[in-house]
Formats: structure tokens, C-alpha cells, sequence
């Protein structure tokens, strides 16, 4: 799809791999909602471009948050062709801990950002693609989804997000199945270690440890590098209903 004046719904817009894409997005002429749970995140990302961008506060766990973004982003572009969802929180956790079971409650909370919210989303975005006119190739509409490398390779404490990161994964073919009579693709990107907020946080012996993991180029990657590929798989009219592991080779232990 060319996303020249294109309408493009980003959650997770306001920081790290959101934050990225969303500008990338608005430098190659879409039209980008920045949706964030940050309302002042979104805004200073959506400050890139103001007349190309839309800042929206969102909770994706929340319905009513998520039903009240969408009145917003439609009632400024009218549709939406394009959704980056890259909302997500890594909420860790072990199993037992100090002989005590996992709170069920933290379990849910990972679950209903990380995939209840998603959905949400895609749900959404995908109402109001079915809409659009087809262009030139047939399409009315593309949805990139983020998983991550915990889906396969989950660490200790990792236990919801792992979880939550797989179900991103596996209602990707139904969906695609779902929305391919509509010309709607639908992908997933599954990131590996990259610099973001979360990871600023980390001590240097910990980067460097995660980093050995990676087979090369031996570094975490840049979110623009994330963003570059996010762009390229709305561009790529042939690709849908595939996973994408973007990490460099890392094989966590």
C-alpha cells in the first residue's frame, strides 16, 4: 500500500518502537493518530508533524478509552488505512515467588493490554477499513501487529507477557483469513532487543550480557530500524499472514 495521505492508527505512539514508526510514518506523508496511554508522550511525538498528525490518549485496556479514541481519529481523518499496534507492557512476575503464587491480577492486567487491547484495536481499525474504497492493487487497508521473541523464548518472570505475546501471534492467521475478502493484510513483527525506554533502565552488565546473545551486529536495535521495516511491510503488497522475527539472531538462554 502507498501510504502517501494515507490514515495511520499507532498505539504505543508516544515512546520507544511506536514512537519510531510513527514518525517514519508521517516523514513519508501518511496522516498518523498517535495513540498512547501518556496523553503528553503522544503530543511531543505528534509535535514531529503537527499538520500530518493526530495525538489521542488511550487506554487499550479499556474499552470505553479505546471506543472513545476511535471517535476521535474518525471524526479528524474520517477512516483508517493503516494500523502499527505497538502498545504493550512487560509487567514481570514469577510463577512463585517467596512461596507465593503469581496474583492472578497481574497476570490478567499483561493479558489485557498486551492481547485484549490489541484486539480491541484491530477490531476497530478494521471496521473502518472494510469501509475505504479499494485502490489500485485491491486493498482497502493493512494491520501490523507486535509480538515479540518472548513468544518463543520467554524468560524467568515472563510468564504473562510471554503468554500475551503468543495469542498476538496466533490470532494473526484467523484475522488474515477474516479480512483477506475486504483487501485487508494483516502481519506481525516480532522484535528482539532493542533501545527503548525499558531497556535505558538496565545496568551495563546487563546490556552487555543481553547483547552477547545477539549473533550480529552484536548490539541492541535502534527503533528507527524497527520503524524501517514496520514501513516496508505496509508497502510490500505480497506480504500477509507471516510473523517477522527482527532481532539480529538473538537466541535468548
Amino acid at each position: 500500500m502507498n501510504i502517501n495521505d494515507k490514515i495511520v492508527v499507532v498505539t504505543g505512539g508516544g515512546s520507544g518502537l511506536g514512537a519510531a514508526t510513527a514518525r517514519r510514518l508521517a516523514k513519508e506523508s501518511a496522516l498518523v493518530a498517535v495513540l498512547d496511554r501518556s496523553e503528553e508522550a503522544a503530543a511531543d511525538v505528534a509535535s514531529f508533524a503537527p499538520e500530518r498528525m493526530l495525538a489521542v490518549p488511550v487506554d487499550v485496556a479499556d474499552e470505553a478509552s479505546v471506543e472513545k479514541a476511535f471517535e476521535q481519529v474518525l471524526n479528524r481523518f474520517g477512516t483508517v488505512h493503516g494500523c502499527v499496534s505497538a502498545a504493550g507492557v512487560a509487567t514481570a512476575g514469577k510463577t512463585v515467588s517467596r512461596g507465593e503464587p503469581l496474583d492472578m491480577a497481574r497476570f490478567k492486567s499483561v493479558i489485557d493490554v498486551n492481547l485484549n487491547g490489541l484486539f480491541d484495536v484491530v477490531r476497530r481499525c478494521a471496521a473502518a477499513m472494510v469501509t475505504n474504497e479499494v485502490d489500485e492493487n485491491g486493498e482497502r487497508g493493512v494491520i501490523v501487529n507486535v509480538s515479540s521473541g518472548a513468544a518463543w523464548q520467554g524468560q524467568k518472570g515472563q510468564a504473562a507477557y510471554a503468554a500475551s505475546k503468543a495469542g498476538v501471534i496466533g490470532l494473526m492467521l484467523p484475522v488474515a483469513r477474516d479480512l483477506a475478502p475486504h483487501g485487508i493484510r494483516v502481519v506481525t513483527i516480532a522484535p528482539g532487543l532493542f533501545r527503548t525506554g525499558m531497556s535505558a533502565t538496565f545496568t551495563a552488565e546487563l546490556v552487555a550480557e543481553l547483547e552477547d546473545q545477539v549473533l550480529f551486529p552484536k548490539r541492541m536495535g535502534d527503533p528507527d530500524e524497527f520503524a524501517e521495516f514496520a514501513l516496508h511491510l505496509i508497502n510490500n503488497r505480497y506480504l500477509n499472514a507471516a510473523t517477522y522475527q527482527v532481532d539480529a539472531g538473538a537466541r535468548m538462554v
